[in-house]
């Protein structure tokens, strides 16, 4: 009986002990932190992008007939600050015309993704399970 009351006392200095090391660790840890906290850098080569006014999610389909289109227009974009989520092929063939999808009744991401790339033609086709605010056609004409 007096062996177990000895284990008891025991392991119960031993679980103070060590919250008074943790504690202890915290509190000095705590003190040295704002003595040690590195000063912002202020980085002066970084390029910054401009926003385009009107940001949205944008898919570049090439139905030019030409490889490489899709791929060339969405580099184009992204460094404009768009988010292109997705490029490929357009089904269905080649198209005549570039033209810029609107796919949500507020066409600000159109407008901006044609006034980017120069493209006059601007349709509205909603789909809002397309999960986009635009989507480009590239066609024949495009250069």
């Amino acid at each position: 009986m007096a062996e177990k009351a000895r284990l008891e006392n025991a392991a119960i200095a031993v679980a103070l002990l060590v919250c008074v090391a943790f504690i202890a660790s915290f509190a000095l840890g705590l003190g040295r932190r704002g003595d040690t906290a590195a000063a912002p850098v202020l980085e002066t080569d970084m390029k910054t992008l401009d926003a385009p006014s009107a940001a949205g999610r944008v898919e570049v389909l090439n139905g030019s007939g030409r490889s490489g289109m899709a791929r060339a227009v969405t580099q184009r974009l992204r460094d404009a600050g768009f988010d292109v989520v997705y490029f490929g092929n357009a089904p269905g063939g080649g198209a005549d015309s570039t033209t810029v999808f609107n796919r949500v009744s507020n066409d600000a991401v159109a407008r901006a993704v044609a006034e980017e790339l120069a493209i006059r033609r601007v349709v509205a086709d909603i789909d809002s399970s397309l999960f986009l605010e635009a989507t480009i056609v590239l066609g024949r004409d495009w250069r």
